[in-house]
């Protein structure tokens, strides 16, 4: 399975609170910190949900 990193580029502040839960179940805790994570289907809905707020490539 694939690996892809995902790092927060924009801020969760003012953001509907889903979205700052789905930041936390990603590992995500700071802006410009990369997370590593397999690309499983669950991982990639998260991404897709608040990927306005990330910057994601493939490993």
């Amino acid at each position: 399975m694939s690996r892809i990193r995902v790092v927060q580029i924009k801020s969760g502040i003012d953001r509907p609170e889903r979205q700052k839960r789905t930041l936390k179940a990603l590992g995500i805790r700071k802006m410009n910190v990369p997370v590593e994570h397999e690309a499983t289907e669950q991982i990639l809905g998260m991404v897709k949900k608040i990927g306005h707020l990330l910057t994601v490539t493939q490993l």
